[in-house]
């Protein structure tokens, strides 16, 4: 089995290599976690896989076994040449996801994302894929994984909740302990399963939604309505901003952290609406 201690460290010593930390590898050790992973992506023999980050391939050798197709794009040039060896039956793309055209047969991703480019990867996935994928199954860590969960009025929730959940209905399915990688991270990680919406859950139009709910969360301590006075996106005044927070039945007081996707659609599409009258 490619996904233990021993198995790991077979494939590196036959194969002369050292996980790259530059690349951000930590690989697999764990059995009982890969067949989480495996679960909570929910593949049948009906779904034409992406898996981004394959590695050493300990995740791919299970996913092959169920989907009807496997695509696995790593960015590693020696990691790509070993599963083109050890798993013809597969697609092997060697590329930066960034740069590679997904197939349009594609219907779901699963992914062992290195941490330093969790957010870049997730959000061109969803930008860009969102009408063709059902569901995304990432593992991250562990402390992004619950900013993308998050709820209002806690700690994690911010606008990166606000973006995934966007374009997304998310769960986080998993926790998984350093110990399960090799070599072993600093930080713990989970197991994000995303069910992708065709269409956003809000009508408000997205470019000023964002901008506002970035304007919200520039700075935590700042009222909601200094926040939106200071980015200068809208002509009005302090007096004028809180005037249509109390009309939308917010407080005055209200910071960003406390308002839900909705109410930010709504906030926006009223701030919108007074601009054009």
């Amino acid at each position: 089995m490619i996904a233990t201690y021993s198995g790991t460290k077979a494939i590196l010593e036959k194969y002369g290599l050292n996980p790259r930390k530059s690349l951000g590898q930590n690989f697999l050790i764990d059995q009982h976690v890969l067949q989480k992973i495996v679960r909570i992506a929910d593949i049948s023999s009906n779904d034409i896989v992406l898996e981004i980050g394959p590695g050493l391939g300990g995740l791919t050798q299970e996913l092959a076994k169920i989907a009807e197709k496997l695509i696995a794009v790593e960015l590693d040039k020696r990691l790509a040449e070993i599963l083109s060896i050890t798993m013809p039956q597969i697609e092997v793309v060697q590329s930066d996801i960034l740069d590679y055209s997904i197939p349009l047969q594609v219907n779901k991703v699963v992914a062992n994302l290195p941490y330093y480019v969790t957010t870049p990867i997730l959000m061109h996935l969803l930008e860009n894929y969102h009408s063709q994928f059902k569901t995304i199954t990432i593992m991250v860590q562990k402390e992004v994984a619950e900013r993308m969960a998050a709820v209002p009025s806690t700690k994690a929730y911010g606008a990166l909740s606000l973006a995934v959940q966007y374009h997304a209905e998310t769960e986080i399915g998993a926790y998984v302990p350093p110990n399960s990688f090799m070599p072993r991270p600093q930080v713990g990680s989970a197991v994000v399963h995303l069910r992708v919406r065709k269409n956003p859950p809000v009508s408000a139009d997205k470019q000023a939604l964002f901008a506002n709910i970035k304007a919200g969360f520039g700075k935590r301590r700042k009222t909601l309505v200094n926040g939106l006075y200071s980015a200068e996106l809208y002509p009005f005044s302090k007096e004028e901003l809180a005037e249509i927070l109390t009309s939308c039945h917010f407080s005055e007081s209200v910071r960003g952290e406390s308002l839900n996707l909705e109410e930010w659609s709504r906030l926006t599409e009223t701030l919108n609406e007074r601009i054009n009258k």
